[in-house]
């Protein structure tokens, strides 16, 4: 029979990391790793644009990822996600254009959303048939 005093909440998370010098800048906080940020951002909405990916080029960090996306009408873009939210900060895969001041999405819905009007139509008409099931499953 185990027993504990103390619950799993009250652990720091980043004990196996405190000797690491590339974690300690990071000691006490909350940090999300961005690749799987961008990872689960991607899943989310790859069936409404032609084609997106986390750039495998451009660096990841613990606090930015690259996200490459494709809209439906053929545009790409390279998308970098922060703490601060998505923006464009690029016309094509892989690149950052630092003379880009495109303004930041709290999510990629929004962003796609001013992107592509395909985007919107897609994601538009997943949602309807998502309602039409609930609709149909409660009417059962």
């Amino acid at each position: 029979r185990m027993e504990t005093d103390c619950n799993a909440m009250e652990l720091p998370s980043n004990t196996e990391f405190e000797e690491d010098s590339d974690y300690r800048d990071f000691e006490g906080t909350d940090v999300k790793d961005m690749r799987l940020e961008a990872e689960a951002v991607v899943n989310d909405v790859l069936f409404a644009v032609s084609n997106m990916f986390v750039s495998k080029t451009l660096p990841c960090a613990e606090d930015v990822a690259y996200i490459n996306v494709e809209t439906r009408e053929r545009n790409r873009y390279c998308l970098e996600l922060t703490e601060a939210g998505l923006r464009v900060v690029a016309y094509d895969f892989d690149q950052t254009d630092d003379r880009l001041q495109t303004p930041y999405h709290e999510t990629v819905y929004s962003l796609l959303d001013s992107l592509s009007p395909a985007y919107r139509e897609v994601f538009g008409n997943a949602l309807l048939q998502r309602l039409e099931a609930l609709k149909k499953e409660s009417q059962s």
